[in-house]
């Protein structure tokens, strides 16, 4: 893909956060061909979906990109006519995007289902409990097909760094509240946009663990500056997602959530109930591949793009050759 196509793509998603009908406007109806070939592994042409045209949505980070890619792949190698609508500004616009029936298939995340999509204000605990919770209610309320849920857990995670944690003694985010509320030199906390305003966010977290927010020095920036930002000293805590590989590679340390106040974000498919319904065999094609997503695997996979620099298709096609599912074409 050519840097003006990406350009260009990523233009009009960031236009669905205004209005779900400039979808179409923006041309991203049509979506963009899968950026790299692929040949049947394991995942075998299947007559039922010779031909069928399915299109792949994700949101705009580089876990979601991996995951949407894989879709694009598993599929395109079982004979889908697949088109690629990655890369989605923001849980929202996915969610309008997915609802409205531009994008038919996608990972979401159990939590944010719960919680952002549904309204919910108490995360269920257990991965699996949650799931079901989300898969049942989503099905009811806005006939949305919840299916074969990964073992990854990309749920939120306050860091700090080794130094600040031996020197501090924050180990917990229940160490974290007392630091903020009771010692003025506590340092910046670094805070994504998305995460500083959700409620499985920081304001969430700030009610359950009896944070004062007034005291805290909060620095508000995009998710991926949260990471070399408190890294460099810059802020002293920071909020990340459990299974970004810059966490490990940065020497950063995670606060544990000793309260169980952040829910389980277990990465699952996501599509209308008549898409699913037509093509069930879309969730056969998917289930070996979620049950191989754990939590080491996504990170390492996350850590070749975001510290060795690598293009998240290629990452994602190389995994899917490695574990025999396609082809390189």
């Amino acid at each position: 893909m050519t840097t003006l196509a990406r350009i260009g793509r990523r233009s009009c998603a960031a236009a669905a956060m205004l209005l779900v009908t400039l979808l179409a406007a923006c041309g991203l109806d049509a979506g963009g061909a899968v950026p790299l070939p692929v040949g049947p592994g394991s995942i075998r042409p299947v007559p039922a979906l010779d031909g069928v045209r399915v299109t792949v949505g994700s949101k705009d980070f580089t876990e979601q990109n991996i995951l949407g890619y894989l879709i694009e792949f598993a599929l395109t190698a079982a004979g889908a006519q697949v088109r690629d609508l990655t890369n989605i500004t923001g849980s929202n616009s996915l969610r309008d995007a997915q609802l409205h029936g531009q994008v038919d298939i996608a990972y979401d995340y159990t939590g944010t289902g719960w919680i952002n999509y549904l309204g919910n204000e108490t995360p269920i605990p257990g991965s699996t409990e949650q799931f079901e919770a989300v898969r049942d209610a989503d099905l009811a309320q806005h006939d949305m097909v919840w299916s074969d849920p990964a073992p990854m857990n990309n749920t939120y995670t306050m860091v700090t760094t080794a130094d600040s944690a031996a020197r501090t003694g924050a180990r917990t985010l229940s160490d974290y509240a007392r630091l903020v509320n009771t010692d003025p030199s506590t340092g910046a906390t670094c805070l994504g946009t998305e995460f500083s305003v959700r409620q499985d966010g920081f304001p969430g977290l700030a009610r359950k663990y009896g944070i004062d927010p007034n005291k805290v020095n909060k620095k508000i920036m995009q998710d991926s500056l949260v990471y070399s930002a408190t890294a460099n000293g810059s802020c002293q805590f920071g909020d990340v997602t459990a299974t970004d590989g810059r966490t490990k590679a940065l020497n950063l340390v995670q606060l544990d959530d000793d309260l169980n106040f952040f829910p389980k974000y277990n990465a699952a498919l996501v599509m209308q109930k008549s898409f699913a319904d037509a093509h069930p065999q879309i969730s056969e094609v998917m289930a070996p591949i979620s049950t191989l997503l754990t939590n080491e695997a996504i990170t390492e996979l996350n850590r070749k793009v975001d510290v060795d620099g690598g293009e998240p298709a290629v990452v994602a096609r190389d995994w899917l050759v490695e574990q025999g599912f396609v082809t390189a074409g």
